[in-house]
């Protein structure tokens, strides 16, 4: 049996790993992903400032990562964890959404999804949301 290893501690709680293996990746979407990073979405930008440089709980954040024949907003590789900030764009794209978070999790990646307006206007709140979400998910072994 293999033992879990411990990513990191949330108010004392161990979270643990779940680096996925071996994602899919479409080469083809890399300009697309640059241009993605400098279009400087507010949402965006206000998540990456909390959680850059392992600032929130010592996590790694990816920005605009490459998985199959998707961009999602933020990964985080010790977790197999994507974060995504939906928008006003996102209410007219339900099955497109369903379809592609089917796709991830059937790679056995975890989503959050979160919302523009959420970042906006209550970032400590999603912070906290976030904080919520890893420890249901991650804390156990």
């Amino acid at each position: 049996m293999l033992e879990k290893q411990i990513a990191t501690h949330i108010d004392g709680i161990i979270i643990y790993r779940n680096f996925v293996k071996n994602l899919p990746y479409n080469p083809k979407l890399i300009p697309l992903t640059k241009q993605k990073r400098k279009q400087g979405i507010l949402s965006e930008v206000l998540f990456w400032q909390q959680v850059r440089n392992k600032g929130f709980h010592q996590i790694d954040f990816d920005r605009q990562r490459i998985i199959g024949n998707y961009i999602v907003d933020f990964y985080v590789k010790t977790l197999g964890l994507i974060v995504e900030i939906d928008g006003f764009s996102h209410d007219t794209k339900q099955q497109y959404d369903t379809v592609r978070t089917a796709f991830l999790e059937n790679l056995g990646l975890k989503v959050f999804r979160i919302t523009d307006w959420d970042i906006k206007q209550n970032l400590s709140v999603a912070m906290k949301d976030l904080e919520n979400f890893i420890i249901a998910n991650y804390s156990a072994p």
